[in-house]
């Protein structure tokens, strides 16, 4: 059996947290690039198939009153 280790989370100092993360994003930029633009053309609805939600999934989101009304 493995032993599972849990630590307690450490108290968040969010001033630190947000530079150390604002940080990491300006590292990381240069490795993830966009294309200038991006050319997609609409596809036809007779095309989309195969796409199915199970009808517990349908019930909740059509309860939901940003989705469903």
């Amino acid at each position: 059996m493995t032993k599972i280790e849990v630590h307690a989370p450490a108290s968040a100092d969010l001033e630190v947290d947000l530079a150390s993360l604002l940080g990491d994003c300006a590292r990381m930029a240069p490795h993830w690039t966009a294309p200038d633009r991006v050319h997609s053309l609409p596809v036809s609805p007779s095309l989309i198939h195969g796409v199915t939600v199970p009808p517990k999934s349908a019930r909740l989101v059509d309860a939901m009153s940003d989705y469903g009304d």
